[in-house]
C-alpha cells in the first residue's frame, strides 16, 4: 500500500536534532556528528517506522546508530518512534541519527572514512515481481561492494526475510561480494537468539506463520577482478538465466501448440 504525502514530515524532521539534514555533505564525517564519535558506529538500511532502530539504539548507547531509509513520509514515523524509546529511558538520543537516502546511491553519501562495523538489513523489499528486477535488491552484489566500501574489514551484515527466494538468492550473493556467512536459520524463532529485536514486519509475518530467515555475514577480502565481477554480476550471471527461462518458455508454449493443433 502507497503511503500517503505527509506535509508535516519535512518541517517536523529539519526540527530534529537527530535528523542529518543534508546528507551528502556529511560524506567523510558521520562519526563527528554524534556525541561520542570514538564509538563504532551502526548502520540500519531500510530502517522504514524505526521501530527496530530505536529499541536497538536505547540498549545500546556505547554505539551510534544511523537509520537510512528513502522517503520522509517515513522517516518521520521513525523520528517519532526513536523519540518516543528515549522519552521512555530519560536519555537523550545522542546515539543515534536518521536521514532520507536512496540506498542504491549509498556510495554518494559514504567513504571509506566512515567507518561502520555492522550494518542491518530487515525485511527489504525482495523485488521478486520481475527477474530483471532483482538487480535493486539491497543484498545484491552491485550493492555489497558498495558497503565494502565503509564496512570495517572483519564487519558484519546482519539480515532478515520473509521471503525464502530472496534469502537464498542472498547466500550466493555474500559469497561472490567476498563475504562469508557464519550464521544462518531459515526459522530465527525456532531458537531465537538472545539478541533478536523483533521488527513489526516479523511479527506480522509470524503471525502469518511464515518464518524468517536470518544469517549474519562477514567481510572478507575480494580482490579487483572480484569487485568487477560484482559490478556485472546482472549481465554476467542473472540476464543469461532470463534468456534461458524466456528461451524455455516459448519452446513450452510452441509444444503446447503443436499438440492443441494435433488433436484438433
Amino acid at each position: 500500500m502507497r503511503m500517503r504525502f505527509k506535509p508535516y514530515a519535512r518541517p517536523e524532521l529539519l526540527a530534529c536534532d537527530f535528523h542529518a539534514h543534508t546528507p551528502l555533505e556529511n560524506k567523510g564525517r558521520w562519526k563527528s556528528l554524534f556525541a561520542r564519535p570514538q564509538q563504532p558506529m551502526h548502520l540500519e538500511l531500510g530502517c522504514g517506522k524505526g521501530g527496530f532502530l530505536a529499541r536497538l539504539a536505547v540498549a545500546h548507547p556505547q554505539i551510534n546508530y544511523l537509520g537510512i531509509d528513502i522517503t520522509d513520509k517515513v522517516l518521520i514515523l521513525a523520528k517519532r518512534n526513536i523519540d518516543k524509546q528515549y522519552a521512555a529511558a530519560h536519555i537523550p538520543p545522542d546515539n543515534v541519527k536518521i536521514m532520507s537516502l536512496d540506498i542504491e546511491r549509498i556510495d554518494n553519501a559514504f567513504s571509506p572514512q566512515d567507518q561502520v562495523e555492522r550494518i542491518y538489513i530487515n525485511f527489504c523489499n525482495p523485488w521478486n515481481v520481475k527477474a530483471s528486477h532483482k538487480k535493486h535488491r539491497l543484498t545484491h552484489p552491485r550493492q555489497l561492494i558498495l558497503y565494502r566500501d565503509f564496512l570495517a574489514d572483519g564487519g558484519e551484515i546482519y539480515f532478515k526475510t520473509d521471503d525464502s527466494d530472496l534469502f537464498e538468492d542472498s547466500l550466493t550473493y555474500f559469497q561472490a561480494a567476498g563475504f562469508t556467512v557464519r550464521w544462518l536459520t531459515r526459522d530465527l524463532h525456532a531458537q531465537e537468539p538472545d539478541w533478536n529485536i523483533r521488527t513489526e514486519h516479523e511479527a506480522m509475518f509470524t503471525e502469518q506463520g511464515i518464518p524468517t530467515k536470518a544469517l549474519i555475514a562477514v567481510k572478507g577480502p575480494l580482490d579487483e577482478a572480484g569487485r568487477e565481477y560484482c559490478r556485472l554480476y546482472d549481465r554476467l550471471v542473472e540476464a543469461p538465466l532470463r534468456r534461458a527461462a524466456a528461451q524455455k518458455a516459448e519452446q513450452e508454449a510452441q509444444a503446447r501448440k503443436a499438440a492443441q493443433k494435433k488433436n484438433k
